[in-house]
Formats: structure tokens, C-alpha cells, sequence
């Protein structure tokens, strides 16, 4: 998922990086390289953090099982709460008996791994992968300096959710194919609902989620790397083209009064759910059923279609990964841990199977499409298709001051030029993501 840094743990985890060193702006972590074979756990015990609420106990247990069956070792569950996380897991990689295994946002991946805190597991990740593709949101974020920290564990991405009987009543009776498609299907629903506070299309202008796929869709992206150097990248024809694209469908479809809001605020699933929109971009549609039950069998899914006729616009992709305390005293049963978490088994039948995430790659989601739900389909789809943010330490910096948000709701509401808008905006993406070097 997508986690929140807060500003001043930020600020602090880049004053630590900046005085660790080393080529790619922090501190060189121990690679981890022997997993360990069957048997070889016996009489040993594995501590790994979970995040509360994401995977169930059930999750957990089949996993655990299997890693038990697979070593002979045990395993001892923490369940961490989401209050000042961050700051709990720099002070746990600190110390000298840290736990062995942590469950981390993928995007926060970078920020622990440049205190060199965690284990470079480049080495065995193809055997870990065991022939499997995994999807580049989970591990490019974890991925600095060319290695990698972490491993996938589950994934979360947004569709599109709409109202079928709004839509009928619209004279659309299926999900669109293309772009084209689609915008026509909107034009049918912005003209059946002329009312001012109506949106065919619920996209607030500060939600970012949302406008970095035009980006992407585009060919853009929000940085490049060159080096150990990066630099804003939205100044680039291709950006400059899917920012366009991004106001010209925000300000068509969505109100005018969603201009300068995030999507927390009012909350988008009680927006859908009181029948003001037709359709939002979101990760599932548990919140709306929550709100609103009476619209069950009432939803469809489809992922956002691209610009390229088919295919679909390329997603943030929110979830999980598990990293190796580089502390750990357990290397090798810490990897043959994330070889279990990430083998085949455990995706399909704990994480897609028990949980209904989806899975870790390409591959995998193939293999469980046939038993998700045509709701879930739509998620699954849409995650084969995305794109890693910058794995800096600096990401965090930007996630926690909100200025994406501020970019994206400037253009929506015209109150800065596209081009205006990207050149203040790559100065201060250049600047967050190299204040580690």
C-alpha cells in the first residue's frame, strides 16, 4: 500500500543517509546469499514483523507453515500497528537483535535501505523468483543503486468502479475497450447528468494517483537516473503530454469544485456511494459497499484504458514487500522465509486464495484470474501494467509534503501553466531525491 512518511521522520532518515557514505547515498548493506535448505532450521525461531490489516492471521499462518515445513524453524509473529511505523523501524534496524523479517510499503523500501539497514538480496532473487516475472511497482521501488532490498509480498493497484444502473440509464450497457470508447461512454453520462454537482467521472484534481498514469501512459516519467543523480523528469515531451491529457479528462468529466481536492476530502467512496458520480479510480470496492450496500451486483470493474488501443494505462502500484534486517543473525532463514512468502504456494493459495491480493507477478496473475470474481479481475489486470516511483531515500520527502497533490490540483484549476507547473516541480523533485547524496 501506499504509506504516509510523516515530514519529520523524512527530514531525519536524510540527515542519517547523508553521513553514511558511499556511492549511492547511503550506507552499503551486507548481501545476503545462502537460502536455507530443508531441515537446516530445527530448534531455530524466525521473528518477522506484519503490518496490522493486511495480511489475516490466516495468510500468515499458511505461510508459516509452509516455511516450517520447509526448514524445520518456527516462526514468531509481531503484528505492528501503523502509528509512527517508520520511526519504529529505524530504531528496530539500529539495534543489535532486530527482528529478522519486516514487512514494508514498497515505496518506503529505499528510505531504510540507504541506512544501510537492510540486506542487499540481489543475489539469490532469481532463485527466490523461482522462474517468475515480478512485477516492477513492487520491486523497482526497492531496487537502489541497481540491488535490491526487498521482496514482493502482495500488491494493490486502482481500476475503475462504476455504477451499472447509472450507466445503463446512459445507454451504456459495457465497459469501454479503448480510450475512445470510454470518453464517448462519459460524454453519454455527462449529458444525461447536466446537474453542476454530478460527475461522470469523480477525479479530484489533486488526486495524484490518477495523474501520474497519464504521465506514464504518455511515455513520461516523473524522474530519471543518471548515475547517482536524479532529475525531475516532467518537463519531457512525453510528460507534457500526458499532463494535458490529465487536465483536459479531470476538467471534462470530473465537477469543478473537485479541482483543488485530494480524494480523502470529501471521502470519493461517499461521493460514489450517494450516487455523484458514475465512476472513481480505486483500489477495491469494499469502501463503497461499506458506505452503501444496496449497491452489491450493482458495480463493474475495468482497468483504465490507455491512450494505445490495448492497452491499459500503467498503474501506482501500492502493496508490500518483505525485507532482511541486515542485523538479522538469521541471513540464509530469512531468505529461504521470503522464498516461501513469494513461491507459488503461498501466492496463490495465501495471498490471492485466502486474502483475495493480488499476486506477485505477471505469471501468477494468470494462473488465479480463473478464481477471482469479475470484480477482482479488473485489479489484477490493471497490475500488469505499472510503473516503479524513484527508489531514493528522497521519495519520502515527497510523499510526506504533499506536493504532488499541490502539482497536480495547480493544473487542474489553471492557476499555474502546465509548463510553469513541471519546471518549479522536476526543480523540486531534483532537489528532494539527491538531498541523500
Amino acid at each position: 500500500m501506499h504509506r504516509r512518511i510523516p515530514a519529520a521522520l523524512a527530514a531525519a532518515a536524510t540527515l542519517v543517509v547523508a553521513g553514511c557514505g558511499g556511492g549511492d547515498g547511503g550506507a552499503k548493506s551486507p548481501p545476503a546469499t545462502d537460502i536455507a535448505g530443508p531441515g537446516t532450521g530445527a530448534g531455530k525461531t524466525l521473528t518477522v514483523w506484519y503490518m496490522n490489516g493486511d495480511l489475516s492471521d490466516a495468510a500468515v499462518a499458511a505461510i508459516d507453515r509452509q516455511f516450517t515445513q520447509e526448514t524445520g524453524a518456527t516462526v514468531h509473529v509481531q503484528i505492528q500497528q501503523w502509528d509512527d511505523i517508520n520511526t519504529k523501524i529505524t530504531t528496530a534496524l539500529a539495534q543489535n537483535d532486530p527482528p529478522d523479517v519486516i514487512e514494508i510499503g514498497n515505496t518506503d523500501v529505499a528510505l531504510f535501505a540507504a541506512t544501510g539497514g537492510l540486506s542487499d538480496i540481489s543475489g539469490p532473487a532469481k532463485t527466490m523468483a523461482q522462474g517468475q516475472s515480478w512485477l516492477p511497482g513492487l520491486v523497482g521501488p526497492a531496487t537502489v543503486g541497481g540491488r535490491l532490498y526487498a521482496a514482493p509480498l502482495f500488491a494493490g493497484e486502482r481500476a475503475v468502479v462504476y455504477n451499472k444502473k447509472i450507466w445503463s440509464d446512459a445507454g451504456v450497457t459495457a465497459p469501454p475497450a479503448t480510450l475512445a470508447e470510454f470518453t464517448a461512454d462519459l460524454d453519454k453520462i455527462k449529458a444525461a447528468h447536466p446537474a453542476p454537482d454530478f460527475s461522470a467521472f469523480y477525479m479530484p484534481g489533486q488526486y495524484w494517483f490518477g495523474g501520474v498514469q497519464f504521465v506514464w501512459d504518455a511515455g513520461g516519467q516523473l524522474a530519471t537516473r543518471t548515475g547517482d543523480r536524479w532529475t525531475g523528469a516532467l518537463e519531457s515531451p512525453q510528460a507534457q503530454q500526458g499532463l494535458r491529457a490529465w487536465k483536459q479528462f479531470q476538467n471534462t468529466y470530473s465537477t469543478v469544485a473537485s479541482r483543488n481536492l485530494f480524494n480523502l476530502s470529501p471521502d470519493y467512496n461517499a461521493v460514489f456511494a450517494q450516487g455523484k458520480t458514475s465512476a472513481i479510480l480505486n483500489t477495491s470496492v469494499n469502501a463503497v459497499l461499506k458506505i452503501k450496500p444496496s449497491l452489491k451486483g450493482h458495480l463493474g470493474t475495468f482497468p483504465f484504458p490507455g491512450a494505445r488501443a490495448g492497452t491499459n494505462q500503467p498503474v501506482f502500484l501500492g502493496g508490500s514487500d518483505l525485507a532482511i534486517a541486515a542485523k538479522s543473525p538469521h541471513q540464509a532463514l530469512a531468505l529461504a522465509y521470503l522464498k516461501t512468502a513469494t513461491s507459488t504456494a503461498a501466492q496463490t493459495g495465501a495471498i490471492a486464495g485466502i486474502d483475495g491480493w493480488t499476486p506477485i507477478s505477471a505469471q501468477l496473475i494468470d494462473q488465479t484470474s480463473g478464481s477471482r470474481s469479475d470484480l477482482l479481475k479488473a485489479f489484477s489486470a490493471a497490475a500488469k501494467r505499472s510503473v516503479a516511483t524513484p527508489a531514493s531515500p528522497g521519495w519520502a520527502t515527497i510523499e510526506s509534503d504533499k506536493s504532488l497533490q499541490a502539482f497536480f490540483g495547480d493544473i487542474s484549476t489553471g492557476k499555474s501553466a502546465i509548463p510553469d507547473a513541471a519546471r518549479s516541480f522536476d526543480q523540486h523533485l531534483t532537489q528532494a531525491l539527491n538531498a541523500a547524496q
